[in-house]
């Protein structure tokens, strides 16, 4: 059942509903001769043979970029099936910028609070830490799974009437797990709630097909839902940081209007619909392929390996979240941090230690490389366990 008593202005801070964007005059006129913004009319700084210039080449990198970034929004609504249009959208320079953007629009520094799901991603909480924002928690259920505890959800609502963002992330980072698509349903309907849902999906397209994927198309029947996606994981393109909110067009517009005028750079965005034709997304279908065959392979050589316990999460993402056992057979942080230390800095292997994570004990996080990473990944741990 969809969200149907949803005041976007009553959770938005007032100082954002009062808020008069910064305009320019590209706003309205982006041709023609541009005088208006104190570019350089002459061109970049740059050796025309250089690398640099022949990859901007046609860019004109010398004006600012695009405002509004229609063509990509209209290119990222057809892929992800959107029924709208860029009104439904906000991009920022990473993921990062939109859970900041989050906090900026919705969150009074010093008065309101978050609920975070542990274990999950940092960012949720540094971020509250930087905007003055406190941070309430549910925890997964620790049972190796990692889903939802919507009770415990609608137990901190009822306790914190000031939590104004929950964030779900789904595949989980470090779990790997998609949350069900019924208990996220249910936190989006939950009566005594009047604030934002934030779904992280920076992994969605890892799900296996035939499972519950993305939750982006929600949008048109749930007024409070903001889906944040990527193009750092599956498309493979994190260098050029390009983070996705999709939601209505009102939380949409409180962002947009909150924004930096300019913040997605030229190349990114020539980048990012060059990904979004169809010859990008073959590649990147390709892609996905070989990586969740190749997670796959990790998985079953981890059970073979004295010394790995058990494989955490439902394995929805583009990495593994494994146990380390001590030599009475229990997950052991000291272990499984000296592997992780050991490997990095003797054997030129880096992954990432997470056992100090809830429900995370003794676990690394290891993320599916190469056909030729993963032997490595496999011999390296091997060797580690064996002595």
């Amino acid at each position: 059942m969809a969200a149907t008593t949803f005041d976007i202005k009553s959770i938005v801070r007032p100082n954002i509903v009062a808020l008069k964007p910064y305009r320019c005059a590209r706003d309205d006129y982006s041709s023609g001769v541009l005088l208006d913004a104190n570019e350089n009319a002459y061109g970049p700084a740059l050796n025309p043979i250089s690398e640099a210039a022949i990859s901007s080449a046609g860019l004109d990198i010398n004006r600012y970029p695009d405002p509004h970034q229609h063509d990509l929004k209209n290119l990222i609504a057809k892929f992800r099936n959107i029924q709208g249009g860029p009104e439904n959208f906000f991009l920022g320079v990473g993921s990062d910028e939109v859970i900041d953007m989050l906090f900026r629009v919705f969150c009074v520094p010093g008065k309101d609070a978050v609920l975070i799901t542990p274990p999950t991603y940092g960012m949720y909480s540094v971020s509250a830490q930087i905007n003055d924002v406190q941070v309430h928690k549910a925890n997964l259920t620790l049972d190796g799974q990692f889903q939802l505890n919507v009770e415990e959800i609608e137990k901190q609502v009822a306790a914190h009437p000031n939590i104004k963002i929950i964030f779900l992330c789904s595949p989980g980072n470090p779990t790997g797990s998609a949350l069900s698509h019924e208990s996220m349903k249910r936190v989006l309907t939950m009566p005594n709630y009047k604030g934002i849902v934030a779904v992280d999906e920076a992994y969605v397209d890892f799900i296996d097909a035939g499972k519950e994927g993305s939750t982006a198309t929600w949008v048109k029947d749930y007024p409070n839902l903001v889906v944040m996606q990527t193009m750092s994981k599956s498309f493979g393109l994190a260098g050029v940081r390009l983070g996705i909110a999709i939601t209505s067009p009102e939380i949409a517009f409180y962002m947009n209007a909150t924004k930096a005028p300019y913040n997605i750079a030229s190349t990114t965005s020539r980048v990012a619909q060059e990904a979004l034709q169809p010859k990008g997304l073959e590649i990147l279908h390709k892609h996905i392929a070989v990586m969740v065959q190749e997670r796959d392979r990790l998985l079953e050589a981890f059970k073979s390996i004295s010394g790995l316990g058990r494989i955490l999460g439902t394995n929805d993402s583009n990495f593994v979240l494994v146990e380390v056992l001590d030599k009475d057979g229990k997950p052991c942080n000291d272990r499984a941090f000296k592997i992780y230390s050991d490997m990095a800095s003797r054997q030129g292997l880096v992954v990432r230690f997470r056992g100090t994570e809830i429900g995370c004990e003794g676990c690394l996080r290891i993320t599916v490389g190469t056909p030729e990473e993963n032997d490595v990944v496999i011999r390296r741990l091997t060797e580690q366990l064996s002595s």
